[in-house]
């Protein structure tokens, strides 16, 4: 990992980013019940049917949790507030809920982090869901009310804010693949999801800026996606795979507009007049967020709409069986900046991997983790210099969490979390990002 802060232009942010369910201890503070906790108890869905419940215990152990961002060199700290947490029933306010994130806040500034805060890291309340969830158009109101409570509270004293994340996962990977939280396997679910979230992003940001707030972002997750093969068939399905994944959200918010290839499936499906919606959509933001972590191969499989399927591709691939293809980055940064936002900046506001990480005489060695970030960071080195306005690199995560449906199994921090014990133990990866990152 040979770089140093003098490799990246002056005011470049390193931060390390986490979310709310997956390490604060949901069974905490008065939170509310939420879709993952009804997920993770139905079998089959969660490994283990483990859930949120204690999770790292973040709520409790908050402090010296940052103080292992500061003794990081980071700059910024990437978090989510639940809206479980805020508004346990998706509507009436907790106030042990808003008064743990005002103490997160104040933690970090003590410690001169920067705030960055997600609104919706798919903790959604049980309530709301019982409403129809993301499926329901009067959920982008909602949302927006939840934004004004949570931010009118610890608005002033952000550094970014950012609405929703991976609204990919949010609409398609939970109402059409079933694998996240609600587990619908629904097209015409999955379309008014695709939509509605964007909508609740637009009031978000609306909200927002009645609050007087600024350097609020966007934040999208990304996989390239290549043909599995050289026949003009896979071709096409790579094409609709990266307009289903990437070019639908980047496509609402930037261009008012969603990729003819994917309306050719859920057009149909879509909520009526949902053309109208894009001057709501389409709010100015002032930067945008890329989460990437992998590539796919794609091809046919003669089945119904979308018909395609991944293809187990040769590179050398993360405890999650993902390929590691730090070209990827590349191109979506300067694809990005090409196609859609121009001038604005970009931040790549997740990127890292698992690793089946083993602590031996008090130390744990993760030297994929950091082959990885060097990488993908020399991917972000080459973009800027063909003068992509790319401001900062966050790091997933902070530390070992509940990774949704895979349980506690697959390991993606710095810092080693035992969940037995909650004890924290800085990998090797960690140490070397505090070295190289010393101002």
């Amino acid at each position: 990992m040979q770089f140093t802060r003098a490799d990246f232009p002056e005011g470049f942010n390193f931060g390390v980013a986490t979310s709310s369910y997956q390490i604060e201890g949901h069974s905490f503070g008065g939170a509310g019940r939420t879709q993952w906790d009804d997920f993770a108890a139905t079998p089959g869905n969660v490994k283990n049917a483990e859930t949120g419940a204690i999770a790292a215990d973040h709520y409790h152990r908050y402090e010296a949790d940052m103080d292992l961002v500061a003794q990081g060199n980071f700059d910024c700290y990437r978090f989510s507030t639940s809206w479980a947490r805020v508004m346990p029933d998706g509507f009436t306010v907790n106030p042990d809920g808003l008064d743990f994130y005002d103490r997160l806040t104040d933690a970090m500034l003590a410690r001169g982090i920067k705030p960055c805060a997600t609104l919706y890291h798919w903790e959604l309340p049980v309530p709301i869901l019982d409403r129809g969830g993301w499926r329901n158009r009067d959920i982008a109101d909602w949302f927006a009310d939840y934004t004004h409570t949570i931010m009118a509270r610890i608005g002033d004293r952000m550094h970014s804010v950012a609405p929703i994340n991976e609204p990919w996962c949010v609409a398609w990977l939970s109402h059409f693949m079933g694998a996240h939280a609600p587990g619908l396997r629904d097209i015409r679910a999955t379309a008014r999801a695709m939509h509605h979230v964007l909508l609740a992003h637009g009031k978000a940001i609306h909200t927002m800026r009645g609050l007087g707030m600024d350097n609020l972002g966007a934040v999208f997750n990304f996989e390239w996606a290549d043909p599995a093969d050289h026949t003009p068939e896979a071709a096409e399905k790579a094409a609709l795979y990266d307009a289903i994944y990437n070019r639908w959200f980047l496509g609402g918010v930037f261009k008012g507009e969603y990729p003819a290839n994917v309306l050719d499936g859920l057009g149909v499906h879509m909520p009526d007049k949902w053309q109208d919606d894009f001057p709501t959509i389409t709010a100015p933001v002032d930067w945008c967020g890329l989460n990437y972590y992998t590539r796919k191969l794609i091809g046919p499989d003669g089945g119904a709409w979308p018909g395609l399927k991944e293809v187990e591709g040769p590179l050398e691939k993360t405890l999650m069986g993902w390929e590691i293809y730090p070209e990827g980055l590349y191109n979506f940064l300067t694809r990005t900046a090409r196609e859609y936002t121009g001038t604005l900046p970009l931040t790549v506001t997740e990127n890292g991997l698992a690793s089946p990480d083993v602590i031996e005489n008090g130390r744990i060695d993760d030297p994929q983790r950091s082959s990885y970030i060097a990488a993908h960071l020399a991917s972000v080195r080459r973009a800027i210099s063909e003068g992509v306005p790319v401001n900062g690199y966050y790091l997933w995560s902070l530390m070992d969490n509940y990774e949704w449906a895979f349980g506690y199994e697959q390991r993606f921090g710095l810092v080693h979390v035992d969940f037995d014990t909650l004890e924290r133990t800085p990998k090797a990866s960690y140490h070397q990002m505090a070295q190289n990152l010393r101002r």
